[in-house]
């Protein structure tokens, strides 16, 4: 598991310069009202002893002023709020970025990051992915092909017809990964902060305590870096929603800061695609998008300035398809998704466990003859291929049907034969 980055005991330890920390200092003030530095380091998320170096240069600086002790104790601290020349710094430096929040990290230390928590450092064992596919019915021997596939960190494409799991597969193999990672608020290239951190992808983990860090003659105690927050490897789940404009970054005009496009959100962890075929944006252009991050392993993105820059593409990208493969892109297309996984559709057995589930799940009792008449007159003898999705459907239209009536929920041949009318279309 990756180490957590020490806090910065100096302002040069932050890697940020600091002219820019002092406008977020700043603008912190400016945003808040009268602070203590204490109240300003748990806002910008740096020690107490760097925010004080700031504040210093500002006093130096007359931009903030000392407005007395918080509280009556002598030994409390003092209160610092804009002042004199302050008004015109502070509006120089809303003026360059709104941005007011937890201190950026520098551009470097997020790749060094990213390439320290690979997620290919991480490998599913088979019954872990096992137990995380527990709840799924599907053949035995398509874990032996998915497991390589998902520790590959590469590209995966599952494909098959409809509604037979491979959203589901996916999001097993999103919640397999355990490692902690950590992920910035926010880093810094070029004078520009990018948000990244965001609390609907990232699942921040409990990690207390301190750092311990060696020394001569004894060891010292160093606490973490609050700009990095301890998560779950992130796993990120598109649809149809899904643009070339989400793949890019986001620049608020108004604001004049960015957002980090969703697949970068996803580092070091697991980008879904879902319905891959189904976008506004036709497939063959998706996959021109991540040419290079496919096959180079890093992607390009570009500042409304012009100034592009790379960042390492380490996650494992999976595109779920109900469409024939060959529809989507060319052969050279085709190439750049690693592996190729078709998701079968279940057998009759396989069914039969899948019903029996759904039905438990629901409270519902099984009655075998009930489901083999059932199986025989809509599935084997019009020759139709089962659905997973079909009992879950089923079973709902069942409960629906029943409580209507005012009956107890069960199992009969006119309220299944009644479910599948609803279900299909004639």
């Amino acid at each position: 598991m990756t180490q957590a980055p020490p806090a910065p005991q100096t302002v040069e330890e932050t890697g940020i310069e600091r002219e820019l920390l002092q406008g977020l200092v700043a603008k912190t003030l400016y945003t808040f009202g009268t602070m203590t530095p204490s109240q300003i380091a748990a806002e910008i998320k740096l020690p107490v002893g760097v925010v004080n170096s700031l504040i210093k240069d500002l006093q130096r600086l007359l931009y903030v002023e000392a407005r007395g002790l918080a509280g009556d104790d002598i030994r409390g601290e003092l209160r610092y709020a804009i002042g004199g020349a302050g008004n015109q710094f502070t509006a120089a430096a809303l003026a360059q970025s709104q941005y007011v929040g937890p201190a950026p990290v520098s551009y470097q230390s997020y790749v060094d990051m990213i390439r320290s928590q690979a997620i290919a450092n991480e490998r599913l064992s088979r019954e872990n992915l096992k137990s995380h596919m527990a709840h799924l019915v599907f053949p035995e021997p398509l874990i032996d092909t998915l497991g390589p596939a998902f520790n590959s960190a590469r590209s995966v494409l599952l494909y098959g017809e409809p509604g037979n799991g491979k959203t589901s597969i996916a999001e097993a193999c999103g919640n397999a990964f355990q490692d902690t990672i950590f992920v910035p608020f926010c880093f810094e290239i070029g004078g520009q902060i990018i948000n990244l951190f965001d609390p609907t992808i990232h699942r921040p983990v409990d990690q207390t305590g301190a750092l311990e860090e060696g020394v001569e003659g004894g060891a010292s105690r160093r606490s973490k870096d609050s700009r990095w927050m301890a998560c779950r490897r992130p796993f990120v789940l598109t649809g149809g929603e899904l643009t070339l404009d989400m793949l890019d970054l986001s620049f608020n005009s108004i604001s004049k800061y960015y957002e980090a496009p969703v697949h970068i959100k996803a580092m070091n962890g697991v980008f879904i695609v879902d319905d891959f075929g189904r976008q506004r944006t036709d497939p063959q252009s998706v996959l021109n998008r991540w040419i290079v991050p496919l096959e180079r392993r890093y992607d390009f993105l570009t500042l409304h300035t012009g100034k592009k820059f790379s960042l390492p593409f380490d996650q494992l990208a999976v595109f779920s398809t109900n469409l024939d493969p060959e529809q989507l892109a060319d052969a050279g297309g085709l190439r750049r998704l690693y592996y190729k996984i078709r998701v079968p559709t279940p057998t009759a057995e396989d069914y039969r466990l899948i019903f029996i589930d759904a039905a438990r799940d629901r409270g519902i009792p099984f009655e075998e003859a009930v489901f083999s008449e059932f199986f025989e007159n809509y599935y084997r003898q019009p020759k139709i291929a089962p659905a997973g999705h079909h009992p879950k459907y089923l079973i709902d239209f069942v409960i629906s049907t029943c409580n209507f009536r005012g009956e107890e929920p069960h199992l009969s041949m006119g309220v299944l034969e009644q479910a599948w009318g609803n279900m299909t279309v004639s």
